[in-house]
């Protein structure tokens, strides 16, 4: 905690400087921070620091630079979701990590916090790519990318837009929520409604399953209510056709501000012929991460499903 504080200091007070001198967000003044850090003009690094102590200091400051200037797509994955997805992504790809890296994309980044979190559990064992389309935030996840010495190849660009990415093993995305205002490319999708707007989340849903291999999997931080929706048939009708659904997992309420804002972990496998449909889809609820006797029950849960599959 000592290095992640110390840290957190300096990026902070180079952040409030930055931005009183040249008139520019919180956010524009850590990124000044990070870049001026990466070109050794200044110099933050503790004694001993790790890559988590390192993204989760840059993590604090950004959410810091969030709160002040707050603009709505301007949101971050907290850690504990983050470790989350990554406790499965490990779970259902041990046996590959053993012998070799997997490749993992996220198309939509953001500041690369979730994809972070997920490199640094796996160190060592994942190729990465990430897209996003707004500027500050790509480069931010550029430069927490660098500092943590964690490899991601990133394109800046809408990601529901043809990519020039290879078909990758996982993808993991905390799922943007909400309305896709361009209507013309959203008339590509399959989960284009006949009438109406489409669902951002349920395109990037049909995105990220177009650039996963056959047999790859799908961890996505989706809303609570996804298969409740006015257009929820169509979504059910399109997995049924792509996918095989392997799990569901609530999280505890505690986790969010208000019931709009809860979400699921929904796992997905993309179909194959080589492959057969899951014996069994893990349906769980993550108990209140304080309950250590309830989180040990969990994982045990887990550990029996996986035995299973």
């Amino acid at each position: 905690m000592e290095n992640i504080e110390k840290l957190f200091g300096l990026l902070n007070e180079h952040a409030e400087k930055i931005e009183k001198e040249h008139n520019i967000t919180l956010l524009e003044g850590l990124l000044d921070g990070l870049e001026a850090w990466l070109d050794g003009e200044v110099d933050f690094s503790q004694k001993d620091a790790t890559k988590e102590d390192i993204r989760k200091a840059i993590q604090i400051a950004i959410l810091k630079g969030m709160r002040k200037g707050s603009q709505p797509n301007h949101q971050m994955t907290p850690d504990t979701l983050g470790l989350l997805v990554g406790y499965f992504v490990e779970q259902i790809f041990a046996e590959r990590l053993e012998n070799e890296k997997i490749s993992i994309m996220d198309p939509a980044v953001g500041t690369g916090n979730l994809l972070l979190t997920v490199m640094n559990l796996l160190d060592g064992k994942v190729e990465a790519t990430g897209v996003e389309v707004d500027e500050l935030l790509i480069r931010l996840a550029a430069a927490t990318a660098d500092l943590t010495e964690q490899p991601i190849s990133l394109y800046r660009q809408d990601a529901l837009e043809d990519l020039l990415v290879n078909p990758v093993d996982a993808v993991v995305c905390d799922l943007p929520v909400g309305y896709y205002p361009n209507e013309e490319v959203a008339l590509d999708y399959e989960l284009c409604p006949a009438e109406g707007m489409s669902y951002a989340h349920h395109l990037f849903i049909e995105q990220s399953m177009n650039y996963t291999k056959d047999g790859g999997y799908l961890f996505f931080l989706a809303p609570s209510h996804l298969f409740e929706s006015e257009q929820s048939k169509q979504l059910h009708k399109y997995i049924q056709k792509h996918a095989w659904i392997q799990a569901i997992i609530q999280l505890p309420d505690s986790m969010f501000a208000n019931k709009s804002l809860e979400k699921s972990i929904v796992i997905l496998q993309k179909q194959s012929k080589e492959l057969k449909a899951p014996k069994e889809v893990l349906l769980a609820k993550v108990p209140n991460m304080q309950n250590k006797q309830a989180l040990a029950l969990f994982f045990e849960k887990v550990k029996m499903w996986k035995e299973g599959k």
